[in-house]
């Protein structure tokens, strides 16, 4: 039997010392830096496929595993197909016990609970941000007047690699402006 640990963080600035601290008795302790929502976890995946029966995977808190109930939920019966425990520490969550996976299930759902609420409030800020003004997203390498210009300068013959240069733009950019799509002729 042994004590498997994985730990994961969201973005790779954040640092992972917190978790491993806490699953130093581990024998051991598959660690990556990838968000939860991906489906490409390949250190968890590596985890899951070492996890052998009487194994217990331990995690310090249940939304390293994932954001969703159902994706914990289809966790918690792959490791009870292979007869794996799972042990949370900061929430106490031991699911040997019928009171730990009651725990792990309402856990789970108020981690999602709180994800969705989470979106709710930033698309809330940011249609609050539009009401007000505020323009997301890129701004404009060109002004109106200036997309006219490439327009009819193009129209006039001028090659596409010329206005590149002269714009500061990339192809697709160019393209994009004049409303046409790049064929595989070269100019």
């Amino acid at each position: 039997m042994a004590k498997v640990g994985y730990a994961r963080v969201s973005s790779v600035g954040q640092s992972l010392d917190v978790q491993l601290a806490k699953l130093k008795d581990c024998d051991k302790v598959f660690q990556e830096k990838r968000t939860g929502t991906t489906a490409e976890r390949p250190e968890f995946k590596a985890c899951m496929d070492y996890l052998r029966e009487g194994d217990i995977l331990v995690i310090s808190r249940l939304d390293r595993l994932a954001r969703s109930t159902l994706h914990l939920t289809q966790i918690a019966d792959s490791l009870r197909q292979k007869k794996v425990e799972l042990k949370v520490i900061d929430q106490a969550i031991d699911t040997t016990t019928p009171t730990g996976r009651l725990m792990f299930n309402m856990l789970s759902a108020i981690a999602e609970f709180e994800t969705e609420i989470r979106k709710e409030r930033q698309l809330d800020g940011i249609e609050a941000a539009k009401e007000k003004g505020v323009e997301f997203g890129r701004k404009a390498k060109l002004t109106p007047a200036q997309v006219e210009e490439l327009k009819s300068r193009r129209a006039a013959g001028v090659l596409i690699k010329d206005l590149m240069a002269e714009y500061k733009l990339s192809k697709a950019s160019v393209y994009r402006l004049l409303g046409e799509s790049p064929t595989m002729l070269v100019d």
